[in-house]
């Protein structure tokens, strides 16, 4: 098994607990959010014409921050009430490598401070809302990866 492997095997071991736990159960509320965040990017953005372009794309960041401070309640790191997705990815523990550019985490950082209130700045184009949401997409992806599966699985009603 290679030292990365192990490392990440061991990283996602150390943040496991009890699925009732506090700390898992408020993982799992993060998550939800996460995931409500996701699905209203995903299906406004197939309004096309006429969608709401800065919405998507603060759902999109939405998205990716509820997902790292999921993963930051699990390994019970503390963070700040923030936006700011730099901030946030500074906080993983050292082994974590995410694919996510600084460029990215500022223009996801944008969409929640920015282009959600009124201002001077460019429309969203479609273009970029759906990249956006390929994004969030693939941090979702490589978060969950890393999460323990008793947090990250659906609980039946």
């Amino acid at each position: 098994m290679s030292a990365r492997l192990n490392d990440l095997l061991f990283e996602k071991e150390s943040c496991c607990m009890h699925e009732n736990s506090k700390i898992g159960a408020i993982a799992r509320e993060w998550i939800i959010k996460a995931e409500n965040d996701l699905k209203t990017a995903s299906h406004t953005l197939k309004m096309a014409k006429g969608c709401p372009t800065d919405t998507v794309c603060f759902h999109a960041q939405q998205c990716v921050e509820k997902y790292l401070k999921a993963f930051l309640v699990c390994k019970e790191i503390d963070f700040p009430k923030t936006h700011d997705i730099a901030h946030l990815v500074s906080l993983l523990p050292e082994s974590i490598w995410l694919r996510l550019s600084i460029e990215e985490q500022r223009r996801l950082t944008a969409y929640a401070t920015v282009t959600r209130y009124p201002g001077e700045y460019e429309p969203v184009p479609l273009a970029e809302a759906q990249q956006s949401v390929k994004l969030a997409r693939r941090v979702r992806k490589e978060l969950r990866s890393l999460l323990p599966r008793e947090i990250i699985a659906r609980r039946r009603r």
